[in-house]
């Protein structure tokens, strides 16, 4: 896909959704893309399942309403850095969200999809970057709606050389791209990022591997196209970069 044929897609989306399973996921995976997207004047919304009170990072027990309603907070705050325009945080089950038919959760978003007139359903890649079971879920879910609306999906996904380094690095399960599989390679200014990640003190603080990702990563996204548009994607050797 050239630049100019994403910026078509974005212009004809006019409003993009974001499914994700945690608090803290809009900003650690898709933080720089959806900043990127809200920016260049789309309506970007977010469905996140859980309330991520699973989490055994940020434990405060003494704190009124616990975990969760801190993490809550926290994903308001960066949602406000991000620009997005609505954030809809639900409570199914954290760690548990593949317990959940998919049905149900494809029918979530596809009402919030519909709601907000979207043009585009933003996931994590297939697979869920790293492999976590919620991650994947809510991929799936994010994708069945999609295809029920009959909008573009996009998957923001790691290349084979990250998801290699930061599995030698720290024993994790990342699982990256290889350019043919990759559409759309975005520029990006990590800035809005990195406050918005900062938003979520009780899950990024000591962070390791989020912060050599980014490192990793550098000033580029990769973007998967799922869906029939896919078939319009350029030869690995194009490697087009859109401007954010």
């Amino acid at each position: 896909m050239t630049p100019e044929g994403w910026e078509r897609l974005l212009a004809g989306a006019g409003a993009v959704l974001a499914v994700v399973a945690h608090p803290d996921d809009e900003s650690f995976g898709l933080g720089a893309v959806l900043a990127a997207m809200a920016a260049s004047g789309l309506d970007v919304g977010l469905v996140c399942f859980t309330h991520g009170g699973a989490s055994t990072l940020g434990l405060e027990p003494a704190r009124p309403g616990g975990l969760q309603q801190l993490r809550a907070e926290e994903l308001a705050s960066a949602a406000r850095v991000l620009g997005l325009s609505r954030v809809e945080l639900l409570d199914y089950p954290d760690g548990g969200l593949e317990g959940v038919h998919l049905d149900e959760l494809a029918g979530v978003v596809e009402k919030s999809a519909t709601a907000m007139a979207a043009g585009a359903i933003l996931v994590f890649d297939e697979g869920g970057i790293t492999g976590h079971p919620d991650h994947r879920q809510a991929t799936r879910a994010g994708l069945a709606a999609a295809a029920r609306v009959g909008i573009p999906a996009l998957a923001w996904a790691i290349t084979e050389t990250v998801a290699s380094a930061l599995n030698v690095e720290f024993g994790s399960t990342f699982v990256g791209r290889g350019d043919a599989e990759i559409q759309v390679w975005l520029k990006v200014d990590r800035r809005i990022q990195k406050e918005a990640i900062s938003c979520h003190r009780s899950q990024a603080e000591g962070n390791r591997v989020l912060w050599r990702r980014l490192e990793l990563s550098g000033s580029v996204e990769p973007l998967r196209l799922l869906g029939p548009q896919a078939a319009d994607a350029p030869s690995p050797d194009q490697r087009p970069l859109a401007n954010s």
